[in-house]
């Protein structure tokens, strides 16, 4: 699959453009140069590492280890150095190209720059291997959700072979064509942006675009600002875009969120309500949600314009196996999926267990309704998936995330993110409009006003879904003081 994607840019006319950026366009003939060298360098390498910005230099690093048959480590940003460290020991990392030098030499593993690449640092240290499972390609670590993120093997056919499945997908629409433009809204080090967002477009010969993550309007532990990405879009004018639902929600808040351009703006990587999709297609966005998972190679299944079903995740695409069990847990079958670091065990044949509740409809639409791990039993016996309470929430403009607890509780309690600008009366009456779409048993008695949910301050992954733990871990003390009255109330922190 790897000799499709480079065949699929040695096909385009030499003096196309392949990735663009506001400093430098790389065009067909010089971007396969330039990975052709990069990955001579990196032929005394076993696991090469990338901590960067979003760029083209991060894209060719990423095409130079797949050409020399490399294993690539993304490292995201927003990872503490607790979890870089981690991630470079468990791989086996022994270089590392990077914008942040003074990142990697303060974890103090032996890493030295050797020398600089198109201004990353290209840094080397003397290690042990780590037995990896034949045919690993990239090391991706999961959500970074504690101090030891899991890392999963994936294999470049499964990864390629996602992307083609993407491609495939939206074949006949009339943006997926040469000449068209993606533009890359979330970090490259997230799998999601890398496969659909970079393989998929270099597939079906379409340019990226690729400025800064500051560019585009991420601020780290401020937030995000939707002015910001809005000017790039309005700028680059991109026919696709891949977001997850915070930056939906907190794009379309903006009240100036779209383009005329845009053709297609998938959603994922975290649940999103069918009324945040609707909202957004009312205000010209053309939203359409998908559900995947890093073990499938990120996408397995995805809504789109003919065939799309309001309220689920798509159909399955034609590269993974999708089933229910009779739980109503789903299973996924892939070929990116190779195992897990340190872990001997290598996936089924009949796929993995995803965690994941949910079914098929008789037209093969998959809806999701939560996860088996935090599905409540509330002191009435009443069985309730936190994800379908929340996703009620954070549809309503006023709330930006939304956690829900009430295990073996009388009702529902909830730790709430306002949007910007919204006071406790605001939240009081979103929580109302909320709970008048639910039954009874699942609607939110109380609730408490917190500050926002980010992975700098471990309440959050790198694509904005809220760590449910950690949560619930640092607001303990306030959720027991809610079901201390007698009646439901609420707290602002």
């Amino acid at each position: 699959m790897s000799a499709r994607l480079f065949a699929a840019l040695a096909a385009r006319e030499a003096d196309a453009v392949v990735l663009h950026c506001a400093s430098k366009d790389w065009r067909a003939a010089a971007l396969l140069d330039e990975v052709a060298a990069l990955s001579a360098r990196l032929a005394d390498c076993r696991v090469l590492a990338v901590l960067a910005d979003n760029g083209p230099e991060w894209v060719i690093a990423d095409l130079a280890a797949l050409h020399a048959g490399r294993v690539h480590l993304p490292l995201p940003a927003f990872f503490t150095q607790e979890q870089l460290a981690h991630a470079l020991n468990h791989s086996g990392a022994d270089a590392v190209l990077t914008d942040q030098p003074s990142r990697i030499e303060s974890l103090n593993l032996g890493f030295t720059t050797v020398s600089v690449w198109r201004g990353l640092a290209l840094m080397r240290r003397e290690c042990s291997s780590v037995g990896l499972p034949a045919g690993t390609a990239k090391v991706s670590f999961t959500s970074g959700s504690t101090g030891t993120p899991k890392g999963v093997c994936l294999s470049a056919h499964g990864l390629l072979q996602t992307a083609a499945a993407v491609v495939e997908t939206l074949a006949d629409l009339p943006f997926m064509c040469q000449h068209s433009r993606h533009l890359a809204v979330l970090p490259l080090a997230l799998l999601l942006e890398n496969v659909a967002g970079v393989y998929a477009p270099l597939l079906r010969g379409a340019e990226i675009g690729l400025p800064g993550l500051a560019t585009l309007g991420w601020r780290g532990m401020a937030g995000f600002a939707a002015d910001a990405l809005q000017g790039v879009v309005e700028r680059e004018q991109p026919h696709s875009l891949i977001l997850v639902p915070e930056l939906l929600k907190a794009w379309m808040a903006s009240g100036q969120a779209g383009h005329a351009s845009l053709r297609f703006v998938a959603v994922g990587g975290a649940r999103c309500d069918a009324a945040l999709i609707e909202a957004a297609r009312q205000q010209g966005l053309p939203v359409y949600e998908g559900y995947g998972l890093t073990e499938c190679g990120s996408v397995a299944s995805l809504n789109h314009p003919g065939a799309d079903q309001a309220g689920t995740v798509g159909r399955p695409l034609p590269h993974v196996r999708v089933t229910v069990d009779a739980g109503r847990e789903i299973h996924i079958g892939s070929t990116a999926f190779l195992g897990y670091l340190g872990d001997a065990a290598r996936p089924k044949a009949s796929g993995f267990s995803t965690g994941d509740l949910g079914h098929l409809d008789h037209a093969g639409f998959l809806h999701l309704s939560g996860r088996r791990k935090n599905l409540l039993v509330t002191a009435f016996g009443r069985n309730v998936a936190p994800e379908w309470v929340e996703a009620a929430l954070t549809a309503q403009p006023e709330i930006a995330q939304a956690v829900a607890f009430g295990e073996a509780r009388p009702w529902l309690a909830a730790v709430l993110v306002a949007m910007p600008g919204m006071n406790a009366t605001a939240l009081a009456g979103a929580v109302a409009r909320a709970n008048s779409g639910l039954p009874d048993y699942a609607r939110v008695g109380a609730w408490i006003a917190a500050a926002p949910f980010t992975p700098g301050n471990g309440q959050a992954t790198g694509n904005g879904r809220p760590l449910r733990a950690a949560i619930a871990t640092g607001y303990a003390e306030a959720i027991a003081t809610l079901y201390t009255h007698k009646e439901p109330s609420h707290v602002v922190l």
